[in-house]
């Protein structure tokens, strides 16, 4: 999952970026409103973190912005600013949650988690799919209640499929969600990567639609 940081104090955003890396988060950071209005833009991401005062565009400006422009993934804005009155424009604006300054990491984990979850049309924390069962709070994968153990870069990937079970996702799509930018891949990374994890959780979940990409099989509710 690759998220854009948007935040211009270099303690904040660091704690920020070591928090939601080792929560299995690729983390693309922005320390003014210009660059995360272009990168936001232009860039695929899964969520944004947006602080309120921002150099150069602020951050409400940015998120106007990039609603006005058709971009949907969802935003969770971090503020010093605490009035009501701000928290109901930035919701107003576009944002799918708010968190003022001071916070707790974990709180922060924890609703853009949910933010994520909600935004691709899930309501339980936990990610079902036939016997396997995702729970993104501990990074932990279990079939039919027996662990399996996944690299990150593994996780990442069987997380992101099992979210967006019922479409198929081609290998473009998977590595612009799963490395970083600046990362260096062979091209048949994600195919070496879906072989490793059909291996470790040693089910028949991940389904190649040749010339397409991968897809995991939506359940049908009760």
């Amino acid at each position: 999952m690759r998220i854009l940081l948007v935040e211009d104090e270099p303690r904040i955003a660091r704690d920020l970026t070591r928090t939601l890396e080792g929560a299995g988060y690729v983390v693309d950071r922005a320390a003014d409103g210009e660059e995360a209005w272009f990168k936001g833009d232009v860039e695929d991401y899964d969520a944004a973190v947006l602080d309120l005062g921002l150099p150069k565009i602020d951050g409400l400006s940015v998120l106007k912005r990039w609603r006005e422009n058709g971009r949907g993934f969802p935003v969770l804005i971090l503020t010093a600013r605490g009035s009501w009155r701000e928290r109901v424009e930035g919701i107003d604006a576009g944002a799918d949650d708010y968190l003022p300054k001071p916070f707790e990491m974990d709180e922060v984990l924890s609703r853009l988690r949910a933010i994520i979850r909600r935004t691709a049309g899930h309501s339980s924390p936990v990610l079902e799919a036939g016997s396997l069962s995702i729970d993104p709070r501990q990074m932990r994968v279990t079939v039919d209640g027996v662990p399996r153990h996944l690299s990150p870069q593994e996780y990442r990937l069987l997380f992101y499929l099992v979210l967006h079970a019922g479409r198929v996702v081609s290998q473009a799509e998977l590595t612009e969600h799963l490395y970083a930018q600046d990362f260096e891949r062979e091209s048949n990374a994600v195919e070496v990567l879906v072989g490793r994890v059909r291996r470790k959780i040693g089910i028949d979940i991940v389904k190649t639609v040749r010339g397409f990409g991968y897809t995991v099989e939506k359940e049908d509710g009760p």
